[in-house]
């Protein structure tokens, strides 16, 4: 066993945490609905691949006129 190790401990996050999923077991479930209504999208590859397509190069130093 290491000297560090200390297995009754919890920081007071972790217990915060496990707090939290007792009083609300539902938690996780509402995260994962949340999570799918902005992240967890179908992309459409051919309308990706005309947005990149209709891209215009950067010059390398943004703020020079062009000569």
């Amino acid at each position: 066993m290491s000297f560090f190790a200390r297995p009754d401990y919890k920081s007071d996050t972790t217990q915060f945490i496990e707090q939290l999923r007792t009083q609300k077991p539902d938690l996780e479930a509402k995260q994962l609905a949340g999570r799918a209504l902005l992240w967890d999208k179908n992309v459409d590859s051919e309308i990706w691949q005309e947005y990149n397509a209709g891209e215009i190069p950067q010059q390398p130093y943004v703020y020079q006129t062009k000569a």
